[in-house]
C-alpha cells in the first residue's frame, strides 16, 4: 500500500511538472513571438535644452515678449480651447531637410489675463516613450510596424539604389516628431526613418505618418494614447 501511495505521488508530481513545463513553453513561445520584433533607435541622445542667448538679446526680447526663450525658426501653430482655457502652441526644436521636431507648449492665462507657460513637452521625452512601444519586423523588402504587440501597418520598401537596409539598426525615431493642434487637444505626429547601408541620412519616402492623442496631467506628465496610421 505504501508503494502504491508513493507511486501515486510520483505520478501526480510528474503531471504537475509537465503542466508547468507546458505552460512555460507556451509563455516562452508567446514571448518569442513578441521578441521576434525589434526595437527602434532614437536620434536624440538626450533632453533638448531651452534656447540660450546673450544677456543683451534676452533683455531686448523681455521688452517685447513674455516668452523670450520660445523660438519660431519654423512656422508655429497655435489653437485655443475655450472649454479648458488651454492655448496649445508648437514651436521648433530642430528643423532642416528631412528634420521636423517640435516642442509642445501648454499656455494658460492668469487672473490678470496675462499668458504663462504651464507645461512644456520635451521632444526627447516623447521619443523615449515611443521607443518603449514602437517595434518592427523586416521580411525582404516588407516592413511591419507595431505598437507593442499590435500590428499597425505594413509598408514595402521601394528604394533600390541605397544598398539595402542597415544591418545594425535600420529604423529610427526622432527626426520627424511634431504636433497637430487643430483639434480640441493636441495630436502627436511622427514618422520613423529608414537607414540604409548607403547614405548618411534617414529616408522617409515609404514610411507613413503615425498619430496618437497626447494628454498632459497637472503635474506635467504626458500620456501617449493609441497609435494609429494617419489617413
Amino acid at each position: 500500500m505504501k508503494k502504491i501511495f508513493i507511486c501515486l505521488l510520483a505520478i501526480i508530481g510528474l503531471a504537475a511538472a509537465c503542466g508547468r513545463q507546458n505552460q512555460e513553453n507556451a509563455d516562452v513561445q508567446a514571448l518569442d513571438t513578441y521578441e521576434g520584433t525589434k526595437q527602434m533607435a532614437g536620434t536624440m541622445e538626450g533632453p533638448l535644452p531651452s534656447d540660450v542667448m546673450p544677456d543683451s538679446v534676452l533683455q531686448a526680447l523681455d521688452k517685447t515678449t513674455r516668452f523670450p526663450n520660445i523660438r519660431h525658426t519654423r512656422q508655429p501653430m497655435a489653437n485655443y480651447n475655450a472649454k479648458t482655457g488651454d492655448l496649445w502652441l508648437t514651436t521648433s526644436a530642430m528643423a532642416g531637410t528631412g528634420v521636423h521636431v517640435d516642442w509642445l507648449h501648454q499656455i494658460r492665462f492668469g487672473e490678470d489675463n496675462k499668458a504663462f507657460v504651464k507645461m512644456e513637452v520635451n521632444p526627447y521625452d516623447v521619443q523615449q516613450e515611443l521607443l518603449k512601444r514602437m517595434r518592427y519586423t523586416i521580411d525582404g523588402e516588407t516592413i511591419t510596424l507595431y505598437d507593442g504587440e499590435q500590428p499597425l501597418v505594413i509598408v514595402t520598401n521601394t528604394m533600390t539604389d541605397m544598398g539595402g537596409f542597415d544591418d545594425e539598426q535600420p529604423l529610427w525615431i526622432g527626426e520627424q516628431l511634431y504636433y497637430d493642434v487643430s483639434g480640441e487637444a493636441p495630436t502627436l505626429v511622427f514618422v520613423p526613418g529608414v537607414k540604409y547601408t548607403t547614405g548618411l541620412v534617414l529616408t522617409y519616402d515609404d514610411m507613413p505618418e503615425l498619430i496618437a492623442p497626447i494628454t498632459i496631467d497637472d503635474n506635467g506628465r504626458f500620456t501617449i494614447h493609441d497609435i494609429s496610421v494617419k489617413n
